[in-house]
């Protein structure tokens, strides 16, 4: 049997171009040590994604003609290098009358509307070629609301890819709640999934104990409802949170004052939270199993922190961020190189 692979890949808004830039170099050793052509959906059995984890996982997910991918992550890139300003850069008059994103929503959604149009157009859930897991929270049923392209191959749950991107995206402060409908016509209210998972690897855990991947991909070198012993998992995430926050200064913020690092924090708590879950469960295994579980979250280095930092110099200091990881990392990354061209089908 071959193990199932499962890429999980965070949010943080235009930090992404981190996840992108490791993405390319696998991407990359894929078509030296395996085919010239190879495309990163061809080797992950699914893909799971918060925000702008999910709009990457998307894209990588896309078919050809074949029902094969479609793009390599290079497209990823330069949608974040090309559009990213588009998407994310609030103008000065805005700045100037709502600081903070406190009196509405910090960025407009039609740049990002028109961009995700563009990009996916009518593309439906149930097409993108393996399974996947997106993460959303619907604000009106106070529950999760997680998007399976395999679940929406056998029941009613699908969407237009490019409303379930603008959902899962919706951070508050950021971006307005969404409603989109279902191809039956049922509405969600919708936001940002990193809100409880923005580290989706657990989900895509929880999921893919649920495929009966053999049957999916009809191929039966793969288990059915794999166990933890059947996978291997590779987290990406956008870059170590440093940030601190003095306590004397927070001791006395009150509500307004906490608004911006209460998101900052729930966001990254919860990514690490699910690094230390998923490391202790591959703990309990043998010891060539244990070494299935990647978690890839590089240092930001010069770059801001912050999820809607485009300027030209912080899209070039996350490249470098990306960059350095990689030439520090190497053997780490052609480990995984190596297991995804083993497992492949």
């Amino acid at each position: 049997m071959k193990k199932t692979t499962l890429l999980s890949l965070d949010g943080g808004g235009i930090r992404g171009i981190i996840t992108c830039i490791i993405l390319r170099y696998i991407e990359e050793q894929l078509q030296i040590h395996d085919k010239p052509s190879a495309k990163l959906g061809d080797y992950f059995d699914l893909v799971a994604g918060s925000s702008t984890g999910a709009l990457i996982a998307s894209i990588i997910l896309c078919p050809n003609e074949q029902r094969k991918a479609k793009y390599s992550i290079q497209k990823g890139l330069e949608l974040y290098a090309e559009k990213g300003g588009d998407i994310f850069q609030v103008s000065f008059w805005e700045r100037l009358v709502n600081p903070f994103g406190l009196l509405n929503e910090k960025i407009s959604q039609e740049a990002l509307e028109k961009n995700l149009q563009d990009f996916f157009g009518k593309l439906e859930l149930k097409e993108l070629i393996k399974p996947c897991l997106i993460t959303s929270y619907d604000i009106e049923k106070r529950r999760a609301k997680l998007f399976n392209s395999w679940k929406a191959n056998v029941n009613t749950d699908n969407f237009y890819v490019k409303d379930i991107c603008r959902a899962t995206s919706a951070a508050p402060t950021y971006f307005t709640p969404v409603q989109i409908k279902s191809m039956y016509g049922q509405i969600f209210s919708l936001i940002d999934g990193g809100m409880f998972a923005n580290n989706p690897a657990l989900c895509a855990y929880a999921e893919a104990r649920k495929i009966p991947f053999a049957e999916v991909l009809k191929n039966h070198q793969k288990a059915n409802n794999p166990t933890v012993n059947d996978m291997i998992i590779i987290s990406i995430g956008t870059g170590i949170e440093s940030k601190s926050y003095s306590f004397r200064k927070m001791e006395k913020a009150g509500k307004i004052g906490w608004v911006t690092p209460i998101i900052d924090i729930l966001m990254s708590a919860n990514a690490e939270t699910v690094d230390y879950q998923l490391g202790q469960m591959f703990q309990t295994l043998g010891q060539r199993n244990q070494k299935n579980y990647y978690r890839i979250n590089p240092s930001l280095k010069n770059a801001s922190p912050a999820m809607d930092n485009v300027r030209r110099s912080n899209i070039e200091n996350l490249i470098q961020a990306g960059l350095s990881y990689i030439d520090d990392n190497r053997e780490t990354l052609n480990q995984i190189v190596q297991k995804l061209i083993r497992n492949k089908i």
